[in-house]
């Protein structure tokens, strides 16, 4: 689709997004990792892993719905490096934190 825009032609890219059904599909994804969030918290067994399950299960359902609700898969490349370059750079940060946070927390109690 092109159009005029002070004498300069412009293309217009259509269908450039997901369709309902893709929509569809994801809320259904996200609703069954949900489920089995839930699921994994009552399951007694898995008290273990039950953190590293959980922050795994959230991050992909984070993933999906940036990608696909916030059109970050449809949009520039830049956006993306703009959303997940900082994101990434905090992660980091807080990993760090609580790395010497636990390292150096028994030593600040014995004092």
């Amino acid at each position: 689709m092109s159009t005029e825009t002070h004498g300069h032609a412009v293309t217009t890219h259509e269908g450039g997004h997901a369709t309902i059904k893709t929509y569809v599909m994801i809320g259904v994804i996200l609703t069954i990792v949900t489920a089995a969030e839930v699921a994994i918290f009552y399951i007694e067994a898995l008290a273990p892993i039950l953190v590293p399950a959980l922050l795994v299960m959230s991050a992909g359902k984070f993933l999906l719905v940036v990608y696909f609700y916030m059109h970050l898969k449809y949009d520039s490349p830049v956006f993306s490096r703009v959303f997940f370059g900082p994101m990434l750079l905090a992660i980091v940060f807080v990993a760090a934190s609580l790395v010497i946070l636990f390292k150096y927390l028994p030593q600040i109690d014995s004092y």
